[in-house]
């Protein structure tokens, strides 16, 4: 009986023994860790959009007559000015056309002058009873077909120059030519061939989208589309070539319409181009920044999230306390701006976040590069 009571007591005294262990392991254990005590900041965040680049005016020049190509005055590359002349096709048909024309409306002139003096003479023998009713409408009638053949032929003189002034081509805009392949005694057609392109890069539009609900945020908190457009700040651009354009640009077009396959509202900057470093046809990436002022921001290795929700560490007498927390959508990859869950003054858990658990006993640790102590 005794060493029964012996053998009970022992096995009370191994599980208390292994109760206490496993209380003990459950306790949280303390540790120090870099802490930061949160004070308002000011960031700016850029977001970047990939975009095309064109030319203020991209222009195809086309014939506008048909013929053998007899001269090509443009040279590929170089810069042209309005009014230039760039080709020079074939004139002698369309000299001698408007040769024909102006004959033409020299014979008209006559006719309506013989035709004139026919009918005044007329006039002047109806006024004497001298020919009747019907005689004098034939003679006027003779006139005013003379009148309309003058015309006519007018039209076509000035059709038959306009021909022959066309078989020069000329640049309708400033600008920088591009490539052709149009030589001497190339046979062009009207309208379908092109003989070359010009650019005018003084200044280049570039193009790039927003998703519908982001231009629907933005026209809600400025109060229209023209509004969000004047309040924009100023954007940058990026080249493919990953270097950053010298020249500031301008977004000064915001499409009222959604594109119904992508959901997205198309907008236009404005950069200007001295140098023509930038090329119609390019492509790269347009940065648009958002300053905030006076804001909480943390280390994003200070946060972990449950659930598509974000949480931070916050010291609480000296514990870990987990506190959901809300963030401006565009960050850096390395910090968040907190929009709700923090106030200036309060101290969070630098990092390591992940690893400690509700009620951790928390010190700070001695200060670092990198690491900020509480109170710092």
């Amino acid at each position: 009986m005794k060493g029964l009571n012996v053998i009970t007591i022992g096995l009370c005294l191994f599980l208390g023994m292994t109760s206490c262990k496993q209380q003990a392991a459950m306790q949280p254990t303390a540790g120090t860790y870099p802490l930061i005590t949160l004070a308002p900041e000011d960031r700016t965040l850029t977001v970047s959009y990939t975009a095309v680049i064109e030319g203020k005016q991209d222009v195809e020049i086309r014939p506008q007559v048909s013929g053998f190509v007899t001269d090509v005055l443009v040279k590929e590359g170089a810069k042209v000015r309005k009014g230039e002349t760039l080709f020079i096709i074939d004139t002698i048909p369309y000299a001698a056309t408007y040769q024909q024309a102006k004959a033409a409306v020299a014979t008209a002139e006559a006719q309506m002058a013989t035709a004139k003096l026919s009918l005044e003479g007329d006039e002047e023998l109806y006024k004497e009873k001298v020919i009747s009713d019907f005689q004098l409408q034939t003679t006027r009638n003779s006139y005013n077909t003379a009148v309309a053949s003058l015309a006519q032929a007018r039209a076509q003189e000035a059709s038959a120059a306009n021909n022959l002034s066309f078989a020069k081509v000329t640049s309708p805009v400033n600008g920088v030519a591009g490539m052709t392949s149009i030589r001497v005694g190339a046979l062009v057609s009207a309208a379908t061939t092109e003989l070359i392109s010009v650019t005018d890069n003084s200044q280049m539009y570039v193009y790039f989208s927003l998703p519908e609900k982001e231009v629907l945020s933005l026209t809600k908190q400025y109060g229209s589309i023209d509004n969000t457009v004047a309040a924009y700040p100023p954007v940058s651009l990026t080249l493919n070539d990953g270097s950053l354009y010298e020249q500031e640009g301008k977004i000064d077009v915001i499409s009222r319409i959604v594109d119904k396959s992508t959901g997205t509202v198309s907008l236009r900057a404005i950069f200007a181009n001295p140098d023509g470093r930038l090329m119609s046809g390019g492509s790269g990436k347009i940065n648009i920044p958002y300053d905030r002022k006076g804001v909480i921001v943390i280390p994003q290795e200070a946060t972990f999230e449950i659930q598509d929700k974000i949480f931070t560490y916050k010291v609480i007498d000296g514990k870990a306390v987990s506190t959901q927390i809300k963030v401006f959508k565009i960050n850096d990859g390395k910090e968040y701006i907190v929009e709700e869950g923090l106030k200036e003054g309060d101290v969070i858990v630098a990092k390591g976040a992940g690893l400690l658990r509700e009620g951790t006993p928390v010190a700070a640790a001695p200060a670092t590069d990198g690491a900020t102590k509480q109170g710092e």
